[in-house]
């Protein structure tokens, strides 16, 4: 219920920054209607089938990916400004699913299979021509693989899976401000390029000028001079944070700031295993990343994989019991099968009842007072 209001106020505050002005929310609303048909997939996906539905995410992600290089929309030209990112966001989500199946699934042999599948997804990206999605997803594997020990830590795992998309997001917010050190803004402006960063100053300067309702959705290219100035822009400032900034104003970035906080919230109580809910954390947080610095959401295979990983990674199982941690392996289960009889006899009970080691060993067969 949290989760509709939190999207129910998004559209409803994207609708009343665009009264009255010749705005489109067209494009808010349907990357909202993606996330929550993507969502919804995989909430009932994860609860009827954990392992085969987010393989076959992963593979169709995959597949999208390498056949729509840089476009998500058939171009196999350079990629327009803002496509590296998406192609980038694809990849780290496919690779997601290919982790969250191999935590899921049942065997040791499946796993490990399923981890080569994640490999292969991030070799995909390198062959497909995206080094950053090759990256992206490599990232998302050696998150999955870190979560392996945090069985009981989700919460410290969370937060700095938080901690971390917060960081970047800053940063990029910094980076328009003109906040941070000359040395360091001057190799940031480097890698990120001028002219995304004369977009994110434009950004910054419409967000503080119309702080409470901003330009209107889709209208930064509108009041951007240097959008306007850019051969071939798309009109946007490539960061969800100044762009929700800059055309919805201050309760724009609030109101992702709040879908934000649920989703972490509904990560914290999944009834999935710590391994699957922190390898799903980590690759919304790659998204999430390449969103704040770069133009991922404005489509909707991105917008729709993040939906559909958040609701895997929430899906409560068939029966309404809570999914149990995956085993360590075999030698886990070979120790654990001859637990009791080791601890079982006259030294258990000897421990049991608080009497000395002596009595204990005195008591034993076969031994001498």
């Amino acid at each position: 219920m949290t989760g509709v209001l939190v999207l129910g106020c998004c559209a409803g505050w994207a609708l009343i920054t665009a009264a009255g002005r010749e705005a489109r929310p067209e494009g808010v609303l349907l990357a909202l209607l993606a996330v929550a048909a993507g969502y919804a997939c995989g909430r009932i996906g994860g609860a009827v089938l954990p392992v085969a539905v987010p393989v076959i995410a992963a593979l169709t992600g995959a597949s999208l990916g390498y056949a729509a290089p840089y476009g998500l929309q058939g171009l196999a030209v350079d990629p327009p400004p803002g496509h590296t990112g998406a192609h980038a966001a694809q990849f780290a989500l496919a690779t997601g699913a290919a982790c969250c199946a191999a935590w899921a699934a049942g065997s040791s042999a499946l796993r490990v299979a399923l981890r080569l599948l994640a490999v292969a997804i991030a070799v995909t990206a390198l062959a497909a021509g995206s080094p950053a999605g090759c990256v992206a997803a490599g990232a998302v594997l050696l998150c999955s693989l870190a979560a392996a020990p945090m069985r009981r830590r989700r919460m410290a795992g969370l937060a700095g899976l938080a901690l971390a998309g917060a960081v970047v997001a800053g940063g990029a917010w910094a980076v328009a401000q003109d906040a941070l050190p000359p040395g360091l803004s001057a190799s940031l402006e480097g890698q990120l390029t001028e002219q995304r960063v004369l977009l994110w100053h434009d950004a910054a300067a419409v967000a503080q000028g119309q702080p409470v309702v901003g330009a209107g959705p889709d209208r930064f290219g509108d009041v951007s001079p240097a959008a306007r100035s850019i051969a071939g822009s798309d009109g946007k400032p490539h960061s969800a944070v100044l762009q929700l900034a800059a055309e919805q104003g201050t309760p724009g970035v609030l109101l992702l700031g709040a879908a934000s906080l649920w989703l972490l919230h509904s990560l914290w109580r999944s009834p999935r295993s710590t391994r699957v809910v922190l390898t799903a954390g980590a690759a919304l947080t790659v998204v999430g990343a390449l969103a704040s610095v770069g133009n991922a959401l404005s489509f909707a295979p991105v917008t729709a994989g993040a939906g559909f990983l958040a609701g895997l990674a929430t899906a409560r199982p068939l029966g309404g019991a809570h999914e149990p941690e995956p085993d360590a392996g075999p030698v886990t289960e070979a120790v654990a099968d001859t637990a009791p009889e080791t601890v079982a006899g006259p030294v258990f009970e000897a421990r049991s009842t608080g009497a000395p080691w002596g009595a204990a060993r005195s008591s034993l067969p076969g031994s001498s007072p």
